[in-house]
C-alpha cells in the first residue's frame, strides 16, 4: 500500500487480532500489520487516526492513489462510502510481534449481549449509534481497518511534554484519556512525584496501573451518568512544588474549567498546562473538524 503521507506519519494497513474487556465499560483491541514495524512512538499520549469500513465494505475506503491530494479526495466520497475516521490514543506498541492496542470506551453496555461500543477518543462518547460503535460492537479477529500514525518516535501528535526541571506531575482525565494517563504513568521515571485523578462510569472500570513514579491516583465514579464536579479537583490538597506541570485530557468543556482552575486558583504557570479536548458535548467529530 502506497505511502500517501510525508513523515513522520503514513498510513498503516492493520487487522484485528483479538479483543479483551477491561471493565464495564472498557474494551481492548489489538491490531497488527505487515508495516508495524515502521511504526515508532514514545508510547504516553500518542495521537492516531484510525480509518474504519462501513457495513458491507471489507476494508476502509480511503484514495491514498492520490497521493498528498488523498484528504481532499477523501472528503468529497460520499458519506456511505468514505471511510469513518476517528481518532485515538495508544495504548501500547509491542515487537516480536510486531502490535498495538487501543482502549475503546463502551457505552449502553449489556454484559451478556454485543455492547455498543465508541473510541477511546470519541467524538461524541454519548451516542453509542455512531458508525464507529457500530463497528466496534461486531469487530473479530482479521478485520481491516487503516491507521495513520507515526514513523518517528518523538513527533508532535505527543502533547504530553514536561520541561525537564518539573518536580510534580499532575494528571486529570475522564473515561476517553484514560488509556493516555495510564500509560503516561508507565512511562514517568521512577520517584517522580505525580498526581492523578481519573473520572469513569462504573467502579468496574477502575484499573490497575504499574509505575514506579510515587503517584497517589484517585478514581472518580460519576452516579447516574453525572459528571463528577470540578470540585474533587479544587478541594484536593496537592503536594507542595515549585514547578509543577499539569496534563488535562477529556471533554472540552471540562478540561478548560480545569485548566482555569489550575492557572487562576492554583497559580500553575500556564506554560506549563497541557490541555486536549478529546470530545465535545453534543457534537460528533466531523463537527469538531469543521470548527476547527
Amino acid at each position: 500500500m502506497p505511502t500517501a503521507v510525508a513523515a513522520p506519519f503514513r498510513f498503516f494497513p492493520l487487522q484485528v487480532v483479538r479483543t479483551g474487556r477491561l471493565g464495564p465499560s472498557l474494551l481492548r483491541v489489538t491490531f497488527t500489520g505487515p508495516d508495524l514495524r515502521s511504526f515508532h512512538s514514545l508510547g504516553r499520549d500518542q495521537s492516531l487516526s484510525l480509518f474504519l469500513p462501513h457495513p458491507g465494505q471489507s476494508e476502509p475506503v480511503v484514495p491514498l492513489d492520490r497521493g498528498d491530494d488523498w484528504w481532499q479526495a477523501w472528503r468529497e466520497l460520499p458519506d456511505g462510502v468514505r471511510a469513518v475516521m476517528r481518532s485515538y490514543t495508544l495504548r501500547a506498541l509491542r515487537r516480536n510481534p510486531d502490535e498495538i492496542d487501543i482502549d475503546f470506551v463502551l457505552h449502553g453496555i449489556d454484559p451478556d449481549h454485543s455492547p455498543a461500543l465508541h473510541a477511546a477518543r470519541p467524538g461524541r462518547p454519548a451516542s453509542p449509534a455512531g458508525p464507529a460503535s457500530r463497528w466496534a460492537s461486531r469487530t473479530t479477529a482479521g478485520d481491516h481497518v487503516l491507521l495513520l500514525g507515526p514513523t518517528v518516535a518523538d513527533n508532535r501528535a505527543i502533547r504530553f511534554r514536561p520541561p525537564g526541571d518539573t518536580d510534580l506531575v499532575v494528571l486529570w482525565g475522564d473515561e476517553t484519556a484514560v488509556p493516555a494517563a495510564s500509560a503516561v504513568l508507565e512511562a514517568l521515571p521512577a520517584g517522580t512525584p505525580a498526581h492523578v485523578w481519573l473520572e469513569v462510569p462504573h467502579a468496574g472500570d477502575i484499573q490497575d496501573i504499574t509505575t514506579e513514579a510515587d503517584a497517589e491516583i484517585t478514581w472518580l465514579v460519576r452516579h447516574d451518568g453525572a459528571p463528577v464536579t470540578v470540585d474533587a479537583v479544587r478541594d484536593a490538597r496537592l503536594p507542595p512544588a515549585e514547578r509543577p506541570y499539569v496534563w488535562i485530557a477529556g471533554e472540552s468543556g471540562r478540561i478548560k474549567a480545569l485548566r482555569r482552575h489550575f492557572v487562576s486558583e492554583r497559580g500553575v504557570d500556564r506554560r506549563c498546562v497541557t490541555f486536549v479536548g478529546y470530545w465535545r458535548r453534543g457534537m460528533t467529530e466531523e463537527q469538531l473538524r469543521v470548527t476547527e
